[in-house]
């Protein structure tokens, strides 16, 4: 789902581009057509709810509800400087979402269920988008279609060495951020950057 918005990311005071989510933000947001439209507007940029049902196959009525939903818990935001006509326009209020992992063992079932759901919609996303790479990789030119990467590695690692490998690759992105080229460059494209680390058993 875009800019960051992979689990456990640097919190939104060191990140303010983050939304940091907490048990009723994340009750707002643990819907999968609600982490569609929201990734739709952050990649894509100010959209009308009539816009985004076209390109997600959804009716304008479902994406408008789940608009506001999003907007009362503060992801989505009126975009006024694209507003010409009668149709609201809306924008992403933030690049990427923070998600603390305590909240898989919240007090409250209904928290550690939204969490669940979200996490598994991160990981339906990811699975999506590689699908869509495979299945248009053709059409994109040689350069790119050298450029990309998809890979899985193995490593025996502690706790404290996962957390600071993840860390690394993480800044590691972002260093690149910095680098960005500028509007109008040649060949220059939008990319995605999934990165997972998890353990695993051989038995």
């Amino acid at each position: 789902m875009d800019k960051p918005e992979t689990p456990q990311e640097p919190n939104e005071s060191e990140h303010p581009r983050l939304h940091q989510l907490d048990a009723r933000s994340l009750r707002g947001l643990a819907h999968p057509l609600r982490m569609r439209l929201l990734s739709a507007l952050r990649r894509g940029g100010p959209a009308t709810a009539s816009q985004l049902a076209e390109k997600l196959g959804e009716s304008s009525g479902a994406t408008s509800y789940h608009l506001r939903q999003l907007a009362a818990h503060g992801f989505v935001e009126d975009a006024p400087e694209r507003g010409k006509g009668r149709e609201r326009w809306w924008k992403a209020a933030h690049e990427g979402v923070s998600f603390d992992e305590t909240l898989l063992r919240d007090g409250d079932p209904e928290v550690r269920g939204a969490a669940d759901l979200f996490l598994h919609e991160v990981a339906n996303t990811h699975t999506r988008e590689v699908a869509t790479w495979l299945g248009t990789s053709a059409e994109w030119p040689e350069a790119w279609r050298r450029a990309a990467d998809m890979s899985d590695l193995t490593l025996r690692l502690t706790p404290d060495q996962a957390a600071e490998l993840v860390q690394r690759m993480h800044a590691l992105v972002d260093s690149y951020r910095d680098r960005a080229p500028a509007d109008g460059t040649p060949d220059a494209e939008q990319v995605r950057v999934h990165t997972h680390l998890f353990p695993t058993r051989t038995a």
